[in-house]
């Protein structure tokens, strides 16, 4: 059985093979292709700890991912999210691979927004708002100017060291303009596309700031009590898009708040899997505003994983 450290799986999934296998992830799902298990969580006052099984397709073993949610370890210097994936043989389904996941679980986040924003941006789309300056909102911007020609990107967290240090690291790595700014409707108004990674229990995105055509994704709603976004975003929505229906009317706190409150029906969701293999329209008009909620699943852990692997 192989075992992959973290800096052997960020060395194997740059960013491009990435977004490719997160592409054909939700294509799977999309036409009906992959398997997904219900994700189990444990929740504490301090942490959180969720399970993971999928599997791609049936040419493709089993993958299980268990991960661990500890905000506080922001403090400690240490990653929020640390996770441990496990691949199955298909055929005897032995386990065939053991991979550290914390950077997988980082990477196939952001490769997945890159596919949703691929999708739903307007594609003249130049401009990038991110709240958050953590670890995922960097990975973000590194993954979204793979499918938009970005312009400029404008980052707010509340500590003003930290967003500093993310434009910086960024702007150098990059070669963009990439700046702080002083508050998130600053960071907001006017962007085509807006990127909500924090950890957030309360919303973060300020609508009133939010332009008409702009495509909107949260990747820190992943619970049922996380909410990055407002009631007033849902209802100014035109298209609402989950990464998978059952996963996010359970776990995704903007979508079952507004299931709730009867803002929106569950049929009038649509899933990224559908709206790539053409199922399901996507942005309709350039003026639409578009709300794209990750949850995060087994599959796009199955899919990288494979991808590092050689077994996509």
């Amino acid at each position: 059985m192989n075992v992959w450290s973290d800096a052997d799986v960020a060395a194997a999934l740059d960013l491009d093979i990435a977004i490719a296998s997160q592409r054909l992830a939700f294509e799977s799902l999309g036409r009906g292709e992959a398997q997904l298990a219900d994700k189990v969580s444990i929740r504490t006052a301090a942490d959180t700890t969720l399970c993971y099984l999928s599997r791609l397709s049936p040419r493709h073993g089993a993958v299980s991912k268990l991960v661990a949610v500890h905000p506080g370890n922001i403090d400690r210097g240490q990653p929020a999210v640390s996770a441990t994936v496990l691949v199955l043989d298909a055929v005897t389904g032995q386990p065939t691979a053991v991979l550290a996941a914390t950077a997988l679980t980082e990477i196939r986040t952001a490769a997945g927004s890159a596919v949703a924003a691929d999708a739903l941006a307007v594609p003249a789309a130049d401009e990038l708002a991110v709240l958050g300056s953590g670890v995922q909102a960097r990975a973000h911007v590194r993954a979204i100017a793979r499918v938009r020609q970005l312009r400029e990107v404008r980052i707010y967290s509340p500590d003003a060291a930290r967003r500093e240090a993310a434009a910086a690291e960024l702007a150098a790595e990059l070669d963009l303009s990439v700046r702080a700014v002083a508050s998130p409707e600053e960071a907001v108004r006017e962007a085509p596309l807006i990127a909500a990674c924090t950890l957030s229990a309360q919303p973060v995105v300020p609508t009133a700031a939010v332009a008409a055509g702009a495509t909107v994704i949260s990747v820190g709603s992943f619970e049922h009590h996380r909410c990055e976004v407002d009631a007033e975003l849902i209802r100014r929505a035109a298209a609402v898009v989950v990464d998978d229906l059952d996963t996010a009317t359970a776990h995704a706190g903007p979508i079952v708040q507004a299931l709730r409150r009867g803002d929106i029906a569950r049929e009038r969701l649509r899933t990224l899997g559908a709206v790539l293999i053409g199922a399901e329209p996507g942005r309709t008009s350039a003026d639409e505003i578009v709300f794209y909620n990750s949850v995060g699943l087994g599959v796009q852990d199955a899919a990288a994983a494979h991808a590092v692997l050689g077994t996509l």
